[in-house]
């Protein structure tokens, strides 16, 4: 899945915002970036409206856009509503998906299998994102799949960084396993259970994920 170029910046980005190199409410000023990244301000535009979209920045008309961090207990609260849209999507697609989208899911998670074996974070996220799409479009309900691609953008970032806890992306292959199980055995109830299980972050890795935020 190539990325353009505004979203590789906009992972730059995200990762500076992660390891410390941005702060919350700092400004990300088109004109450093571009310089910073060599280009026009057309890409880094393009790129601070994907960290809009993701809720990883806000723009302030007249003022321009800022890194944004959510606090804990709403980016708990986000989590827990996706991992119910997904739970949702899972119950639906294990009757409603087509044979053709099974494929289509048992090929994404080849895909993030391979990715898994290189070690490669940022393709097995790509592929993971289509992975979940392709749930979301197999339960047939327009509606519920719109609501679940809003809030998976919104978290996009936050999805990522958990990924590279260790031992992160070896469980979320099982996981991933056990939900194309379910799906391909028509069973409602274990694929809804699979998919929120995979998706909720409580505990451990909750507190990693703030952990990393707070860096």
């Amino acid at each position: 899945m190539e990325l353009t170029r505004a979203h590789k910046i906009a992972e730059t980005l995200e990762q500076l915002v992660f390891s410390g190199g941005y702060k919350d409410g700092d400004r990300l000023d088109e004109v450093t970036l571009a310089e910073q990244f060599c280009v026009s301000r057309t890409p880094i535009r393009e790129a601070l409206q994907v960290l809009v979209s993701s809720g990883i920045a806000r723009q302030i008309p007249r003022r321009g856009v800022f890194v944004r961090q959510p606090g804990p207990v709403e980016l708990m609260e986000m989590f827990e509503t996706m991992a119910e849209l997904e739970a949702a999507c899972g119950r639906l697609a294990a009757t409603r998906i087509t044979e053709a989208g099974l494929q289509e899911l048992t090929e994404a998670n080849s895909h993030c299998r391979a990715a898994l074996g290189a070690k490669d974070h940022a393709q097995y996220y790509a592929e993971n994102e289509r992975f979940h799409q392709i749930i979301y479009r197999g339960a047939s309900n327009s509606y519920l799949e719109k609501q679940a691609l809003h809030l998976q953008n919104k978290l996009r970032a936050f999805r990522k960084t958990q990924l590279r806890f260790r031992g992160r992306l070896d469980q979320s292959m099982a996981e991933h396993c056990e939900i194309v199980d379910a799906l391909q055995n028509a069973d409602a109830d274990r694929a809804a259970a699979a998919l929120r299980g995979h998706v909720v972050v409580q505990g451990e890795k909750f507190h990693q994920l703030i952990a990393s935020l707070n860096r």
